[in-house]
C-alpha cells in the first residue's frame, strides 16, 4: 500500500514527467489539473484512493495516450462507468486495450465503434438511435452495461461473459487476450476468472 508521502512523490514525478527540466508553468498547470480531476472524482471512496489509482493507472496508460490530461480525463470516465456497472475498472481497461488500443475512433470490420467497440445496433435496441458511439462517456456507458449484462447472464463467469461481449461464444480466444492484457498491464488485485 502506498503511503501518502510516496503518493505525493509519485504525483510530483507524474506531473513533471520525471525530468528536472520540466517547464515550471506546465508543471504547475498539470498539478492543478490533477488536483481538480481528483476533486471531481466522485466514484472513489476518498481523495487518497483517487490519487493513488489515477497516478498508477495514468502511468500504465501512457503507453497508449501521451497527454497526461487526456489520460486523467479518460481514467476518470472509465472508473465512473465501470463502477456504475459493478465492474472492476481494471477489467474495463483490459477490454479497451484489446478492443481499440484506446482509440476512440476505432471502427472494426464488423462496424463496432469506439473505445469498447460497441455495435451500432445497440442504439436501436435501447431506443437511442442518435447516440454517438465515438463519444467516450457514451461508449463507456454502453460497453460497461453490455459487459455487465453478459457477466450477470453468465453467473459471473468472465470467460463466457467476455466471449459473449465479443460475439465469440464457445471459445476462450478473446477472453484469454483480455486476461493477458489485464494480467500484464492493469492488474491491481484478484479477479474471479
Amino acid at each position: 500500500m502506498l503511503t501518502r508521502r510516496r503518493c505525493l512523490a509519485a504525483i510530483t514525478v507524474f506531473t513533471t514527467g520525471g525530468t528536472a527540466a520540466a517547464d515550471v508553468g506546465d508543471t504547475a498547470a498539470l498539478r492543478r489539473f490533477l488536483e481538480s480531476t481528483i476533486a471531481r472524482s466522485d466514484s472513489f471512496r476518498d481523495r487518497f484512493a483517487a490519487e493513488v489509482w489515477l497516478v498508477d493507472m495514468s502511468t500504465r496508460l501512457s503507453a497508449f495516450i501521451s497527454s497526461p490530461e487526456q489520460r486523467l480525463q479518460l481514467l476518470n470516465l472509465i472508473h465512473q462507468a465501470a463502477l456504475r456497472s459493478d465492474l472492476p475498472p481494471e477489467l474495463v481497461l483490459a477490454v479497451i486495450e484489446v478492443e481499440s488500443a484506446f482509440n476512440r475512433f476505432a471502427v472494426s470490420r464488423a462496424g463496432a465503434q469506439g473505445l469498447m467497440q460497441v455495435m451500432p445496433f445497440w442504439r436501436r435496441e435501447i431506443g437511442r438511435p442518435d447516440d454517438n458511439l465515438t463519444d467516450n462517456p457514451t461508449n463507456l456507458d454502453y460497453g460497461c452495461r453490455i459487459l455487465q449484462f453478459y457477466r450477470d447472464r453468465e453467473d459471473g463467469d468472465l470467460h463466457r461473459a467476455l466471449a459473449a461481449y465479443n460475439g465469440s461464444s464457445g471459445t476462450r480466444r478473446y477472453s484469454n487476450k483480455v486476461y493477458r492484457a489485464w494480467q500484464q498491464r492493469w492488474r491491481t488485485g484478484p479477479l474471479p476468472w
